[in-house]
């Protein structure tokens, strides 16, 4: 078991100096572990994520997105255990309708994982949900390209966005910006969209598709309602279930 996940209860980026508590080895300084803090509750998780990769030993730079959402004594914190703590604007997708069937009416505002590809002086990166605990060092995860990520456990022809791989490129970040306005997202949150624009995730390279170990759910069951609704065709006569 690599990670798993846990419940939990643009503008110029703004960065914070840091010192860390626990700093470990850096080896590599132009990649990063990165997370995203929308509010002072997220970010009790991304304390608790920052520093299990910490006591594993990682040796790349650990980087938090926060919104203004986010207070100064949480900042302060943060800049403990991270080596940036960078501020964005939020970005809510607004799309109550998909959130409701989804169930996950709070999770519009996770399209603000989008600028994460705005972090051009790293030329590559492993996003980690802030709900995620890393349980061993996952360095190896750099040797993956973009767009890796593990299977939905609702959905495994989707992949699940709590863990993935990526190159920063403000290009990128600009298609996802007009790929959001134009088509949406599917579930109305970040996991619809990127399934939806990487699309060829499921076929294109295995090598792309991470072990399910990297991103395990503590729930014993669990579905993913939006992708049955986009992928199963409406005519089920000839299908198998």
């Amino acid at each position: 078991m690599r990670c798993c996940c846990l419940p939990t209860g643009v503008t110029p980026n703004q960065s914070y100096p840091v010192q860390c508590v626990h700093p470990g080895p850096i080896a590599v300084a132009d990649q990063a572990f990165v997370t995203l803090a929308t509010n002072d509750v997220y970010c009790q998780g991304a304390l608790v994520l920052g520093q299990s990769l910490r006591n594993h030993r990682v040796t790349r730079k650990l980087v938090v997105l926060i919104t203004p959402q986010v207070t100064s004594l949480l900042r302060v914190i943060l800049s403990k255990v991270f080596d940036e703590v960078i501020e964005v604007n939020l970005i809510d997708s607004a799309d109550y309708i998909h959130l409701a069937y989804l169930k996950r009416p709070e999770l519009g505002v996770t399209l603000t994982k989008l600028h994460c590809w705005t972090l051009t002086h790293y030329s590559k990166c492993v996003f980690l949900d802030a709900d995620t605990l890393v349980l061993s060092n996952v360095d190896e995860l750099f040797d993956r390209g973009e767009f890796s990520a593990a299977p939905d456990p609702g959905w495994p022809d989707c992949f699940n966005s709590g863990v993935f791989v990526f190159r920063p490129s403000l290009e990128t970040h600009h298609l996802l910006l007009q790929h959001a306005t134009v088509h949406g997202s599917f579930d109305g949150a970040d996991q619809g969209l990127l399934n939806s624009f990487f699309s060829d995730w499921a076929t294109a390279d295995i090598h792309k598709r991470l072990p399910f170990v990297y991103n395990l759910s503590s729930s014993a069951a669990y579905t993913y309602g939006p992708a049955f609704k986009q992928y199963v065709p409406r005519n089920l006569d000839n299908d198998v279930i």
